[in-house]
């Protein structure tokens, strides 16, 4: 398949228009959105479901299979929180401490993101490893490690502060799904995991395309940075992934993957976590501007990769890897 039609198979997927209306509608001025319970509820779905996918093909693999390329995203997990502060605080600016806000959302990962690149090349036929879940949970915490110890001279009680945050990002509601999903599916195995498959596989793209909605809504009520910070927020908001994600890219075929493997590894390294990463920012840097860190991972990083990221990255992914 050539990266212009997985790009035409992108925009025409219910998940991305259903993302679009919501962006229109409520750029427009529509009450559109879900009730919080509900979701909280898909994300709690989601995050679980990827993590039983990931489990389950996990049982199948052989570890030394599969070391090299869990090295590497974890390997990819410092490098690019590093990428983001340096850039960050080149474009614009901001404190320290803003600087080292960004680099934990932009070290960390956007499972929404992942999901929705993974369901569009499957729906294109692109083959993906089935261990990538795997991947998607490595790289949820090493960046917010490193953004945190970054900013441990500018925050007073920075023990404190530190311990508090990675205890957040470990016992979040993130990575304890995530990891929790994975190890489940690994130990119940595919045929135990056939019991669950009703729910946590058959109805997996009508819960993501509702959270795609509300996601939307949220896009457009999350931009607020943009009147303070303008071009420059959008320069790094893209500038960011594109670095990242074209990393992620090269990485992932050194270490073997596939053309559709590597191109997801590029869409996780180019997203910014909006679960993990403001939870354990507000504990450790409190004095960070949310209207920085969320315009730019949620306003603009992620809507990127949602519509140009995922065939951008596939494109590299097919020149890179032949």
């Amino acid at each position: 398949m050539s990266s212009l039609d997985l790009l035409v198979n992108t925009l025409a997927s219910p998940m991305i228009l259903a993302f679009i209306l919501a962006v229109i509608v409520t750029a427009l001025g529509s009450d559109l959105h879900l009730p919080k319970a509900l979701s909280t509820s898909l994300s709690i779905y989601l995050l679980l479901a990827i993590g039983f996918k990931g489990g389950t093909a996990l049982a199948k693999e052989q570890v030394a299979g599969i070391a090299l390329p869990l090295l590497i995203t974890l390997g990819l997990g410092i490098v690019t929180p590093l990428i983001a502060y340096v850039v960050a605080r080149w474009v614009m600016p901001i404190s320290k401490i803003d600087g080292c806000a960004l680099a934990a959302h932009y070290g960390s990962v956007s499972a929404v993101t992942f999901a929705a690149s993974l369901t569009v090349l499957t729906e294109s036929g692109v083959p993906v490893e089935g261990y990538a879940p795997a991947m998607l949970a490595l790289l949820e915490i090493p960046g917010i490690i490193v953004a945190l110890t970054l900013a441990a001279d500018q925050v007073s009680e920075a023990r404190r502060g530190w311990a508090g945050a990675l205890r957040e990002a470990l016992l979040g509601r993130s990575i304890v799904l995530l990891a929790g999903g994975l190890l489940i599916g690994w130990i119940a195995g595919p045929e135990r995991m056939e019991l669950v498959n009703p729910l946590f596989k058959d109805l997996f793209f009508g819960a993501l395309t509702l959270f795609l909605i509300d996601l939307g809504v949220t896009v457009v009520r999350r931009a607020t940075g943009l009147r303070q910070y303008g071009p420059r927020l959008v320069v790094v908001g893209i500038v960011v992934p594109l670095i990242n994600g074209t990393l992620g890219v090269l990485l992932g075929t050194v270490a073997g993957l596939s053309i559709g493997g590597a191109t997801v590894l590029g869409v996780m390294a180019a997203s910014a976590s909006y679960i993990a990463a403001p939870a354990a920012v507000r504990i450790a840097l409190p004095d960070a501007n949310p209207a920085l860190y969320l315009t730019a991972a949620l306003g603009i990083t992620f809507p990127f990769n949602l519509i140009v990221g995922i065939p951008l990255f596939y494109w590299l992914a097919q020149v890179v890897g032949g």
